[in-house]
């Protein structure tokens, strides 16, 4: 067996014998001593370099090979090696060399043969476990220590007291360390102590607070009411008024209130009789207050050049509830503030109207006479024009409406203003300053009366309000009505009249969507002006016609030869009409049937129809001539009136119609 072979080698080992011998008794190849040994031993000096490291049975190899795992410890200051703690048996490190050995040889050697282990070793006579025994032995011999030399003491002497120094700085260390140890210990202890301290007494608190919050939740009201701070009292006693007053006449009002009710009952408290007069004495300071504040926003309506509306909207209205406070405290004293701003308010109105009144006075307007009817003369009516001109402007046309309707139209274009109204140079037609100074009226009418029911109320009433704001402009209004007397008193002017009226009564709807019905009473008086004038323009135009028609001949008085002449073209009076009729169709788009247009322009169209049969007649008997101008005539007014709308144009458009229709299928 190989571990024969092995042995043997072993007991020759002690011999000079070559390695080249020893490599013969093995076909292995020479390894390195980490691949056949589990165990590194390092090279001593004086050993020989040609011995083998696989002489396993040499004495020297195996007592270093057991010294190397069972040297002691040398000095901790040089060097330091891991004892084994528990030496193996010796049948245990047999096993682990035989295994170790294979599993290394298998790992990192080269392919193994079954020759391999034909090995033959040398124990020198001794089995395995002698073998190991005399190993056991060698290597429990102890090591004698190589002595040292008092030169390596003095050199290791300086590590040694810096060693002793460290340690005596540790040990200070750890006793500072225990001191403040103890100390938090002590500490800590404390400190346990106030938070059991802290947490009764923050239960305590807890408690108190719970029962305060009841009491005060029970009480707060009482005191609330029997209280009144210092802040509201230095405020209304000194204070400047300002956006805070409300707030605070109304939190005195509350208390006033409150207070009273509490005199009034059986059992009045203490607090509730010493709060009282100091309750009257502050009412009375706020009363005082107020009264000086309205007073000198009413002294500054009367300044020059003043915008009444942004002292209104500012001064007033921001402060409506003052006005309501001096009303409940002090009503008397009230009316007579009231009625000091209605005053001004009045003479306020009434001296900005007269002015402009005096400017729209200077703009210049077509005079339309009486001889600007249906039946006036081309010839006699541009002599009266021309006339006329030299005094009044330009020639006008007072049976053509052409671009007076834009005015009605143009809604949103503001009043003329005094300057432009002084300056300009243009000649205008009646509505023109009848239209800036009832739209400027109306405006200013509205915005006061709304002013008036956003301030007084709820102190006064709706009805109470309305006489105060006819009172402020009663002196205005009148001087609107003498106005609108002056522009259509000596008129003529048919159309400049309805235009009026549509303008009327589109201040009326301003007025219906504004909510302010205080005004209704002056646009009404303005109707009563305009609608009677109108139908007296109206029966002029019928009078003239009429007479027109009695200075026709009933019958044809001329010869054959002059009546030939005589053209079956349109007369006149047919166009003049046409225009009439043209304007005041397209003026009455939306107009009702209880109008009085409507029967105004049923008798102006019956007169002039009775006008154009009679002179027609004058055609003699010649019928299609007489058919022939009928028809001429009352296609042109279908012609001109075609492109109105409305109920009234629709009746009026369908009547020519029949006219015409008939005469042409006489022709």
């Amino acid at each position: 067996m190989w571990l024969d072979r092995l042995a043997g080698q072993a007991s020759g080992s002690g011999s000079s014998t070559p390695q080249s011998v020893s490599r013969s008794f093995s076909p292995l190849p020479r390894r390195t001593p980490s691949n056949l040994s589990p165990y590194v031993t390092s090279q001593r000096q004086g050993q020989s370099p040609r011995g083998s490291s696989l002489s396993l049975a040499s004495s020297e190899s195996s007592a270093s090979l057991l010294a190397s795992s069972r040297r002691p410890n040398g000095s901790g200051l040089k060097q330091s090696s891991a004892p084994v703690a528990h030496p193996t048996s010796s049948m245990e490190t047999l096993e682990k060399l035989l295994g170790k050995t294979y599993s290394s040889a298998l790992a990192s050697g080269p392919d193994i043969l079954d020759s391999d282990f034909d090995l033959d070793f040398d124990f020198g006579g001794l089995s395995l476990k002698e073998l190991a025994a005399s190993q056991d032995d060698a290597s429990a011999q102890p090591r004698i220590p190589k002595p040292q030399k008092p030169s390596d003491y003095a050199s290791d002497q300086t590590k040694f007291e810096d060693l002793h120094r460290s340690i005596t700085a540790c040990d200070d260390i750890l006793c500072s360390v225990e001191t403040n140890l103890t100390s938090f210990r002590n500490d800590l202890a404390s400190v346990a102590s106030d938070i059991e301290s802290l947490q009764d007494r923050s239960t305590a608190f807890n408690k108190r607070l719970e029962n305060r919050k009841e009491v005060e939740k029970a009480l707060s009201p009482l005191i609330e009411e029997l209280s009144l701070s210092p802040e509201i009292i230095t405020k209304i006693t000194t204070g400047h008024v300002d956006e805070t007053w409300p707030k605070l006449l109304t939190e005195l009002d509350r208390r006033v209130t409150v207070n009273k009710r509490k005199t009034n009952e059986t059992q009045q408290s203490k607090a509730s009789s010493d709060l009282g007069p100091l309750l009257e004495k502050l009412v009375q300071k706020a009363v005082e207050r107020i009264r000086d504040f309205i007073v000198a926003q009413i002294k500054a309506l009367r300044s020059p050049n003043i915008n009444a509306q942004i002292i209104q909207q500012q001064n007033f209205l921001k402060f409506k509830e003052l006005y309501t406070f001096l009303h409940k405290h002090h009503s008397q004293l009230a009316e007579e503030i009231a009625l000091a701003y209605m005053n001004t308010m009045r003479w306020y109105y009434l001296t900005q109207f007269t002015r402009y009144e005096k400017a729209l006075g200077k703009i210049k307007l077509h005079v339309l006479d009486k001889n600007d009817t249906l039946n006036h003369e081309e010839t006699t009516r541009m002599a009266s024009v021309l006339s006329a001109a030299r005094i009044t402007g330009p020639p006008h046309d007072a049976f053509n409406i052409g671009r007076r309707i834009d005015i009605i139209k143009t809604s949103e274009q503001p009043a003329l203003s005094s300057f432009l109204a002084e300056e300009d140079k243009v000649t205008h037609y009646l509505e023109v300053p009848f239209r800036s100074f009832n739209l400027a009226l109306v405006d200013n009418a509205a915005a006061e009366y709304t002013f008036l029911a956003t301030y007084f109320s709820p102190s006064l009433s709706f009805s109470h309000i309305s006489k105060n704001f006819n009172y402020i402009f009663e002196p205005t209004f009148e001087l609107g009505q003498t106005l609108s007397k002056t522009l259509i008193g000596d008129t003529y002017d048919a159309l400049g009249l309805l235009i009026c009226i549509r303008l009327n009564q589109h201040f009326a709807f301003e007025l219906q969507r504004r909510r302010v019905p205080a005004v209704d009473g002056y646009v009404n008086a303005t109707n009563m002006l305009l609608w009677p004038r109108l139908q007296v323009v109206m029966d002029r135009h019928c009078e003239s016609v009429r007479q027109l028609t009695n200075s026709t001949p009933a019958k044809a008085s001329k010869s054959a030869t002059e009546q030939a002449k005589v053209s079956a073209a349109p007369h006149q009076v047919t166009q003049r009409f046409g225009q009439l009729l043209h304007g005041f169709l397209s003026l009455s788009t939306d107009a009702g049937d209880d109008e009085p247009v409507a029967t105004s322009l049923q008798r102006l169209r019956t007169d002039v129809e009775g006008f154009l049969t009679r002179f027609g007649n004058s055609f003699g008997a010649d019928k299609r001539k007489t058919a022939r101008f009928m028809y001429n005539n009352y296609s042109l007014i279908l012609t001109i009136i075609s492109d109105t709308t409305g109920k009234l144009a629709d009746e009026q458009q369908q009547h020519f119609e029949e006219l015409k229709t008939a005469y042409q299928d006489g022709d």
